[in-house]
């Protein structure tokens, strides 16, 4: 029987006493309890920080508790820190021994699944050869191929869909699926939202160690989208990343000319990217993705496919303007990722979902209807003409 239940109330007790006494302690979580039921995919969803990974590692045991409990019946996998226990000396082979033995494995199960996990993960060329000289993708891979072939009642999952290209993330994907299938109880995180939506039944929101929202996947997704554009300021500073390439210190979403996180349909959209650069230049690259709240990407632009100015005299910082024009984009909630570098096919700084924004409704035709937002990810400017 797979089953989890984790009624933590001595954490907001404790937690509550460290508010009134002034403590600068930090509480991970408090006040987090749940239920999972067997054979049930539940999904945790919420932002960097919020205590996503520490649930998990309590579950699994890696860590314990300050106060309160977690039950959990069931043999458990985990697939949390993928690729830990991997050993660099020593061969593709000899790691998926080690690896699965690590998480729990015997070696009859290890030998009974080796040509399937090896298949899985792509890398049989060189499986002879030490993990050392592999690329990170083929080392994810493989530690991926390892973890996800685990015979467990419940699997605990942590953003194994940053694992790998498009291609090895659609077969983690249908993995997960299958693993689902199966019958086994799963706990998965992860911040695309598709994912979640296509494999949970219901979910639960973290936010700063409370679960705010539990129930239905798709309401709890609607709510931790529309949190996040709430919260959400149209200016947006950023810590300045390692590296000595170019980075962003601030972005900022235009409506109109003016700072917005809450547009209308037809209105114009702009982007503006303030960076700074160790080294000077005459064309820094920039980019953006803006994705709905399935997690699609519906638009994308950069300047190292499209033409755009240069710097006459090479700058080491200045502010880059994105004009998107009137976007046609269909009533919801959108994030967009910033992309920035200064060489073709390399990016030095990276802020996924960066900025939120939401499209509200209005009458763009004057005829008292608007698109039904269910139809398409566009709406599109269309002439119509009719002749005999």
């Amino acid at each position: 029987m797979g089953a989890v239940a984790a009624p933590w109330r001595a954490l907001a007790r404790q937690g509550h006493r460290s508010e009134e006494t002034g403590s600068s302690d930090i509480w991970a979580l408090r006040d987090a309890s749940f239920e999972v039921a067997d054979s049930e995919v539940f999904g945790i969803i919420g932002r960097n920080g919020a205590g996503k990974s520490t649930l998990l590692k309590l579950l699994s045991r890696i860590v314990m508790p300050t106060t309160g409990r977690a039950i959990v019946r069931g043999r458990v996998g985990t697939l949390l820190e993928v690729g830990a226990g991997f050993h660099p000396e020593l061969t593709g082979r000899d790691n998926v021994y080690l690896s699965g033995s690590i998480l729990g494995m015997t070696r009859e199960e290890i030998t009974r699944k080796f040509d399937e996990i090896v298949d899985f993960s792509g890398v049989e060329r060189f499986l002879d050869t030490p993990v050392k000289r592999y690329s990170t993708g083929m080392y994810l891979r493989l530690a991926f191929a390892v973890a996800a072939h685990l015979e467990a009642d419940i699997l605990i999952v942590d953003e194994v869909l940053a694992v790998g290209d498009a291609e090895f993330q659609m077969k983690c994907l249908g993995r997960m699926q299958a693993v689902a299938g199966e019958g086994r109880t799963v706990l998965f995180v992860s911040h695309n939202m598709a994912a979640v939506r296509s494999l949970c039944h219901r979910a639960c929101v973290l936010d700063t160690g409370r679960i705010v929202r539990t129930g239905d996947v798709h309401d709890c997704i609607g709510y931790y989208l529309q949190w996040h554009v709430d919260r959400q300021d149209p200016v947006i500073q950023f810590d300045t990343p390692a590296g000595r390439g170019p980075r962003m210190t601030s972005a900022v979403l235009l409506c109109e000319g003016r700072p917005a996180i809450r547009i209308l349909m037809g209105n114009i959209l702009g982007i503006q990217v303030s960076f700074r650069s160790d080294a000077p230049l005459h064309v820094p690259r920039v980019g953006f993705i803006v994705t709905n709240e399935a997690g699609a990407a519906v638009l994308s632009a950069n300047n190292r496919y499209q033409s755009s100015p240069r710097y006459d005299t090479p700058v080491q910082s200045g502010t880059i303007s994105l004009e998107l024009g009137a976007v046609p984009l269909m009533p919801g909630r959108y994030s967009v990722s910033l992309f920035l570098g200064d060489a073709p096919g390399h990016d030095s700084h990276v802020a996924e979902h960066a900025l939120w924004f939401e499209v509200l409704e209005q009458d763009l035709w004057g005829t008292g209807l608007g698109p039904d937002s269910g139809a398409s990810q566009l709406w599109w400017p269309t002439r119509f003409h009719f002749s005999l």
